[in-house]
């Protein structure tokens, strides 16, 4: 596998609403039981649906709002903006704080984009989650615990690996995110046993590689031409 280069994220901001208004809260999507809302918004926003979706393993807090915005950080509304903004909403401002805290230590040491050493190469997403919190389980149609390969590039690179991720091992396209997304990037989520998911994601990984390698190999002079 060719050798990736990790492209940390960061965190832009967090705040607490310790008690937020409740018609705010509501069209948030918060529920009764929400009183506290962590507010953050990042500068990779796959990094930050997997830290949100990991955050809701270590507190009872739900997320309540997670979006991209369009175009991605680097054109941002301002300089807080980044590319997504997350929400997660618990019961009171405790069980907030503790699941910021894990989406901070998860973003800073865990879940980040990659990209290959040398120019011009693209940043790419082979994560793999081996347990699913309560956030992306039922985004991908799985139970809460189930390994999961959040798989994403750019258009061409993703479509191809996911081609070859599909093919390398006992995997299932559980969700497909076709190209463009709000971040004009592409992939899916792919469903499978722990060793399965993790081969998936290293076949994604070489193929996104041999398409920067040869982005024109599919140019071949056919055997007989038609024009």
């Amino acid at each position: 596998m060719a050798a990736l280069v990790p492209l940390r994220p960061k965190l832009l901001s967090c705040r607490l609403l310790e008690q937020i208004e409740p018609t705010l809260g509501r069209a948030l999507g918060c529920h009764p039981r929400h009183v506290s809302v962590g507010l953050v918004t990042c500068d990779q926003d796959d990094a930050l649906y997997v830290a949100l979706d990991h955050a809701t393993k270590f507190a009872d807090v739900d997320v309540v709002y997670a979006k991209s915005f369009y175009a991605g950080s680097a054109h941002a509304s301002g300089p807080l903006s980044g590319e997504i903004l997350g929400a997660l909403a618990g019961p009171n401002p405790d069980e907030v704080k503790e699941a910021l805290w894990a989406l901070r230590e998860a973003v800073t040491s865990k879940i980040h984009f990659v990209t290959l050493e040398g120019p011009g190469a693209p940043a790419f997403f082979p994560h793999v989650i081996e347990e699913t919190g309560r956030y992306l389980a039922p985004l991908a149609g799985v139970p809460v615990g189930s390994p999961l390969a959040y798989l994403i590039a750019p258009p061409t690179e993703a479509l191809v690996g996911l081609d070859a991720a599909l093919k390398a091992a006992d995997v299932k396209l559980l969700k497909f995110f076709g190209p463009p997304t709000e971040t004009n990037f592409a992939g899916g989520y792919l469903g499978g046993a722990v060793a399965d998911v993790q081969a998936a994601a290293e076949a994604f990984t070489d193929a996104v590689s041999s398409v920067v390698r040869s982005p024109q190999a599919g140019l071949v002079r056919p055997e007989r031409e038609r024009r």
